[in-house]
């Protein structure tokens, strides 16, 4: 544990591993990452692991895409076989609205150069064969997305930062950051304190606590969700795509031999909740029963619950604070954060740096709930 860096991560997810990786890689000395428990021990370890650049919003798009390339190249940079299964995302769409909002951000992807496009509902059952296709209206298909393993991510990001010189220290607390004026001194943990000029907050669902006694705001809220896995399931296609009933947001991919399988639960109580309930399987199983029927006879080994990190408008908050020094943030992905990651690590690495970004993440500012009001993004699981 060092008595002074020249950067301290607080966060030791994916996002925090990406940053640190990507400030090593750059030659900045003296990174110091802090996470309380294990790397990857919170929401990321939580994740179901899709990364997509099918979105309705042209700088997520540009995020995703980023990303995507960065996951390609996984095993090269930063080294690490993370079973990236690049077997595309299908949105399953049931009404003219719904049609219309997703052709649309598909018009957005293909500007963006990606392929892709609107099938319709024949096409959606031959890619997902246990897809129900009564009421279904037609349906959109990513074939350059699918999904891997976060931990994998996680662990080649924070290995090669270490190789590269960057220090990670687990089981230490960030209990608070001393400041002078505007200009960041120190951060107090429960293994001494460090000192420091800049802090980069990459603590998720816990940010916006870190950020409060600075006097900045980081709208974010911590929410359940909860997912299962499947008892392995007869020929199932292994090149099934992450598969999205997007009225209901029910889900499912291959996970194994089985399906892993998620929903969001619309009566979901904010807060720091992680144990498992089953309030919510009946709406799972209701859902099931109407858009993939086959598999209430399916049993269920396992599952857990995990938190997103939930703003007003479900996008991100990237950015530096204004009225304190050298205190940047990534957080507030609201489910978005561990397919961004890859692109986030390179976007905070060059405002670190003072450089500009690939894209222009000013509009994620957290300061535009109360100037710009919130962005739109339809394309939220």
């Amino acid at each position: 544990m060092p008595d002074a860096a020249d950067v301290v991560i607080v966060g030791g997810g994916v996002m925090g591993a990406s940053i640190a990786f990507h400030l090593a890689e750059a030659g900045v000395e003296r990174v110091l990452l802090l996470e309380r428990n294990e790397l990857g021990s919170g929401s990321t370890s939580k994740a179901a692991g899709g990364v997509r650049a099918n979105f309705s919003d042209e700088l997520n798009i540009a995020l995703g895409a980023r990303s995507l390339e960065a996951f390609a190249r996984f095993g090269e940079r930063p080294g690490q076989e993370i079973d990236l299964h690049r077997v595309g995302y299908l949105f399953l769409l049931e009404t003219a609205d719904q049609l219309e909002l997703f052709r649309e951000s598909t018009r957005l992807q293909n500007a963006a150069g990606q392929p892709t496009r609107m099938i319709d509902v024949d096409e959606a059952v031959r890619l997902a064969p246990i897809v129900a296709p009564d009421g279904l209206a037609g349906a959109c298909f990513s074939p350059a997305d699918g999904h891997c393993t976060p931990e994998s991510v996680v662990l080649g990001y924070a290995t090669a930062a270490r190789r590269l010189g960057a220090t990670l220290v687990t089981g230490c607390e960030v209990l608070g950051i001393e400041a002078n004026g505007n200009a960041i001194r120190a951060v107090r943990t429960s293994r001494g304190d460090v000192r420091t000029g800049t802090v980069i907050c990459a603590a998720g669902a816990w940010s916006a606590e870190l950020a409060v006694p600075l006097g900045v705001d980081l709208p974010v809220t911590p929410l359940r969700r909860q997912i299962v896995v499947t008892e392995a399931i007869p020929k199932l296609p292994p090149s099934m795509p992450m598969t999205i009933d997007f009225s209901s947001t029910f889900y499912f991919h291959c996970e194994g031999p089985g399906l892993l399988v998620g929903m969001s639960d619309p009566d979901e109580e904010p807060g720091f909740h992680l144990d498992r309930t089953e309030t919510w399987l009946p709406r799972l199983t209701a859902a099931m029963e109407r858009r993939a029927p086959s598999l209430l006879d399916v049993g269920l080994t396992g599952g857990w619950a995990g938190l997103y990190e939930v703003t007003p408008d479900h996008n991100a908050l990237i950015g530096e604070a204004g009225t304190v020094s050298r205190f940047l943030y990534a957080t507030g992905f609201s489910g978005h954060g561990f397919l961004q990651g890859p692109a986030v690590g390179e976007i905070i690495r060059d405002l670190y740096l003072g450089r500009e970004p690939f894209v222009d993440i000013s509009p994620l500012d957290a300061r535009r709930f109360r100037y710009d009001g919130p962005r739109a993004e339809w394309n939220v699981v």
